[in-house]
């Protein structure tokens, strides 16, 4: 929806450039006025479409061109600060709320540059952008093995992408999911 919005804000420049009356190729006189579809009363009639082209497309951010951000490869470590709170996992030290800022590395993460770069690796590819905190689809078999009762909670923005997840080690996906986040969460192995 907003990728239409976007666009029909470019149409009617389009609409209004193709309106403006041009010279003939031949040079010959006009008959007359030429009409013009440009308002002539009211509060557009001041405004007048720029003659010649439109300017060139800039890039979309991340919710109108399909989460791809700022480019192919280019990540914008600047935008990513996550609070990730950690229970249960028998690790000493590693239960807690942390701060995790990247770009500069910040935060009270145990493990803040580590982190910095898993994350950076995971956004540098579209499939680890998509992949690294979607949650376990409903209906996906995974295997029923046991991994402890570990859970984690991390919120907040990563590359300027909204993430509020969950993770546990309730089955085999999860075991594998939690496994893919280390070391932004603790390795419980």
């Amino acid at each position: 929806m907003l990728r239409r919005l976007a666009l029909t804000a470019v149409v009617p420049l389009a609409v209004l450039a193709a309106a403006v009356p041009t010279s003939t190729a031949s040079g010959a006189a006009s008959s007359g006025p030429v009409p013009s579809a440009a308002p002539t009363s009211g509060p557009f009639a001041a405004a007048r479409p720029a003659l010649g082209p439109l300017p060139m497309p800039l890039p979309l951010p991340g919710f109108l061109d399909d989460g791809e951000g700022t480019g192919a490869g280019e990540v914008d470590e600047a935008r990513t600060r996550l609070t990730v709170s950690v229970e249960n996992t028998g690790v000493p030290g590693a239960d807690g709320t942390f701060e995790l800022e990247c770009g500069p590395t910040g935060g009270t993460h145990p493990e803040g540059q580590a982190a910095c770069d898993r994350l950076a690796e995971a956004g540098a590819t579209r499939a680890g952008r998509q992949e690294l905190f979607r949650e376990t689809p409903e209906g996906t078999m995974c295997t029923m093995i046991h991994g402890g009762d570990a859970f984690a909670r991390i919120v907040g923005t990563w590359e300027g992408r909204a993430v509020d997840t969950t993770a546990s080690r309730r089955d085999g996906c999860e075991i594998s999911r939690w496994n893919s986040l280390v070391p932004v969460l603790p390795d419980v192995r």
